[in-house]
């Protein structure tokens, strides 16, 4: 018994769509479409664009919920490494959604089903073609379980990442303005010379080492 596309995908999304229409849609690049005007759906960017919006709109409701204490821009540049195209690509390629694409003959031969844009766009896709069979909580469920691997990485990222860059980010975001930073006289002989610097904001001193 042949498998429907909404079949394929049930395990793969953890989500089943109760029919082929959106789920074709979702998988139908326009190079598909060009050679085949016969063709009952249309291509997948319209899903892709509103795809976009709900995966930018579910993850920063997930940040916004995880990271209480964290500043705008800190949350901002979380999401942009979630959403990022490598990330969209690597989890095309975990859903396996290469094989599923639907491509024109160039594009196929041209390694089309391994293209990081086409395999982002396909997810995108997807999530457009989730939230209009479902809504937002049924995409948000498929984002959540999907993303759960993007979203650790990220956050472990930023917790061992560049504190003076993290620090400044936070205080010209908070404040206003950058941290400065001062050296102070070298200790110790000649031999084992032994060198400090503080970081400073208005004149307090808010760290030494």
């Amino acid at each position: 018994m042949t498998l429907s596309i909404a079949d394929h995908l049930a395990a793969r999304l953890g989500f089943l769509f109760p029919d082929d229409a959106l789920p074709l849609e979702a998988l139908t690049h326009k190079s598909y479409r060009n050679e085949h005007p016969e063709c009952a759906c249309d291509d997948n960017e319209r899903l892709e664009f509103l795809g976009d919006a709900v995966l930018d709109l579910a993850i920063s409701q997930l940040l916004f919920q995880r990271q209480p204490l964290l500043p705008e821009g800190e949350l901002t540049r979380l999401r942009a490494e979630v959403v990022s195209e490598g990330a969209l690509a690597k989890i095309g390629c975990q859903l396996e959604l290469g094989a599923l694409l639907r491509l024109g003959r160039g594009e196929s031969r041209s390694g089309g089903r391994e293209k990081p844009s086409l395999l982002a766009n396909a997810v995108e896709a997807l999530l457009g073609a989730v939230f209009l069979a479902s809504g937002f909580a049924a995409a948000q469920d498929v984002v959540e379980r999907l993303f759960a691997p993007s979203l650790a990485e990220a956050q472990a990222s930023r917790q061992g990442g560049d504190f003076k860059t993290r620090l400044q980010e936070l205080l010209q975001g908070e404040r206003g303005l950058p941290p400065t930073y001062r050296m102070l006289p070298p200790s110790g002989p000649d031999h084992e010379r032994r060198y400090c610097a503080e970081v400073l904001f208005a004149d307090d001193v808010l760290g030494r080492g």
